[in-house]
């Protein structure tokens, strides 16, 4: 048999390492993404809540305005927008996930396996671990940010429409094409470097803390490679997720919810730096950790989602464990 149809016949996931461990992370990124969708929308919700009231009428009233909290955020949504509107954005979503995780999940890996080269007993030190979850995650969310701008802007439509204000979108592809027309291809990446500093912290937390910890419980305690030792790891990577994500998440979701001029410019915030600064001078240092509940509710169940998924995928399809 000769090299070519010997290549043939070996299994897809062999014969394109890279392309199937892509599709499988995506496949398991909008199984998660979709179930979890309503939290990551109450969250954005409430990052956005008090921002309305310090433009109109100055920090004071926005540090007296009254914030609801998750529970009553998601019952209100339901109650005067419809049950429907917990998925608002989440065709978006979905799209952003399927590109940020295929990339990400795909990059870690090649860094991991083959630049920052993990010993042959699988140790992999935990300075690498940051280094490569880090970069991942900033790779990642590039290429994603478009999706991720569009996802935030249609999460909004259902509060324009009960404050009186015209919808500014009829659907996902509208909103692409009028954020094009409206700021060119640079209006599509607007937001993009909150976008990616959030991204790299928060894959410090998730893709480095499950990595670090899942071998870790596998090299030092009698738990095996199973459901249990994944639960185990993406608990954790949740957990240390939210903690360092949340600050750049509010950061981001308020640049990219901001009114823009014809020249795609913000209209309130002139920088990220600029969007951190009002924001706590406005409302205070722990404004930066507004939505975190709902962040870690949504990270916690996303992550155990995403990686038992994952990793039975791989299992199933025969590619070997994270």
């Amino acid at each position: 048999m000769s090299p070519a149809e010997e290549e043939k016949s070996l299994p897809l996931p062999q014969r394109w390492p890279r392309a199937s461990k892509f599709a499988l992370s995506a496949c398991a990124a909008a199984v998660a993404e979709l179930v979890t969708f309503p939290l990551d929308l109450t969250k954005t919700r409430l990052q956005i809540q008090g921002e309305t009231a310090i433009h109109r009428d100055g920090a004071a009233a926005g540090q007296a305005a009254p914030y609801r909290g998750m529970l009553r955020t998601a019952a209100g949504i339901v109650q005067e927008e419809g049950l429907g509107k917990l998925w608002q954005g989440a065709t978006p979503a979905v799209y952003r996930h399927i590109v940020y995780s295929g990339v990400r999940m795909v990059a870690y890996e090649h860094l991991r396996d083959s630049v920052l080269c993990r010993a042959e007993d699988k140790t992999f030190p935990l300075w690498k671990a940051v280094v490569g979850g880090m970069s991942a995650g900033a790779i990642g969310q590039f290429f994603a940010s478009p999706t991720d701008l569009v996802k935030v802007q249609m999460q909004m439509e259902g509060k324009r429409k009960l404050e009186g204000k015209p919808l500014r979108f009829r659907g996902v592809h509208h909103a692409f094409l009028k954020i094009l027309s409206e700021g060119g291809i640079r209006g599509l990446w607007a937001g993009w470097v909150p976008n990616v500093q959030r991204a790299a912290l928060v894959n410090m937390g998730d893709l480095t803390t499950y990595d670090t910890v899942k071998h870790f419980l596998l090299l030092n305690t009698p738990l095996v490679d199973n459901s249990v030792t994944h639960s185990l790891s993406s608990v954790c990577s949740g957990l240390v997720a939210a903690v360092l994500g949340t600050p750049a998440d509010v950061v981001k979701t308020r640049i990219m919810n901001q009114p823009r001029d014809k020249q795609g410019r913000g209209l309130l915030y002139k920088s990220s730096m600029d969007c951190l600064i009002q924001t706590v001078q406005g409302e205070g240092f722990m404004s930066l950790y507004k939505g975190f509940i709902p962040t870690w509710m949504r990270m916690a169940p996303w992550s155990l989602v995403f990686w038992l998924t994952y990793e039975q995928i791989r299992r199933i399809c025969g590619v070997s464990s994270f």
